[in-house]
């Protein structure tokens, strides 16, 4: 499989070829462009929060935990007193940063439900509705950082089902077909959480309208 470094390296140069034809085509600013690009870089490390121990889980609990501790703030600051939002905030921190990594790491396998296509959906579902939700942004930006996810998350996948095919050997590792998956074959019911998860989150994602528009946008782009 590829390592770290190659994966948030190809997907950085992935994100910047995304965030460019966007710019290009006038879907978004360059400050939002800039945004596009960490987003695909962070999708791009994104599968690998099933790792146990990996520079790429680190990294990923301590990026999610400074969001996660805005979007605390910007919740609770009109119900706490002061001292009680600092407690709560620490608390969603401390509880980002420590315990949803170690429970993630108890909980999953690596290279199973998430590394697939269903995981990569439900990122990009989650981008998506944070963005329109929590941080405010129109429904056309929101679903442009969920599909920033997804283009990084799907970078890395296809990466490491690459690094499976063994072109000197001529013949395919034991790894090959593990990564870039509808789910996982072997744990039904993680496919059956994750579904649920997905489904779940249908009600909160950004009007449909604006996906449509950015898929055909984007289809007369690629052309």
């Amino acid at each position: 499989m590829a390592n770290f470094r190659t994966h948030i390296t190809v997907a950085a140069a992935g994100g910047t070829l995304f965030a460019y034809g966007g710019y290009h085509a006038q879907w978004w600013s360059p400050a939002q462009a800039v945004v596009m690009v960490l987003l695909v870089a962070f999708g791009g490390i994104l599968p690998d929060i099933d790792a146990d121990r990996s520079k790429s889980i680190r990294l990923i609990f301590n990026l999610l935990s400074v969001p996660s501790l805005v979007i605390g703030v910007l919740l609770l600051e009109p119900w706490l007193a002061p001292g009680a939002l600092l407690v709560a905030c620490g608390g969603i921190y401390f509880s980002v940063r420590y315990l949803a990594s170690i429970l993630f790491s108890k909980l999953t396998v690596h290279r199973g439900i998430w590394h697939s296509l269903l995981a990569g959906a439900l990122c990009a579902s989650a981008g998506a509705a944070l963005s329109y939700h929590a941080l405010l942004q129109p429904a056309w930006i929101a679903w442009s950082h969920g599909a920033s996810l997804l283009v990084g998350f799907l970078i890395h996948l296809g990466l490491d089902e690459l690094f499976s095919v063994d072109l000197e050997g001529a013949r395919l590792k034991r790894s090959f077909g593990t990564a870039l998956k509808l789910g996982d074959s072997r744990r039904p019911v993680s496919n059956l959480l994750m579904l649920i998860a997905l489904l779940t989150l249908m009600p909160w994602v950004p009007p449909w309208g604006a996906l449509a528009e950015l898929l055909h946008q984007g289809s007369l782009l690629w052309r």
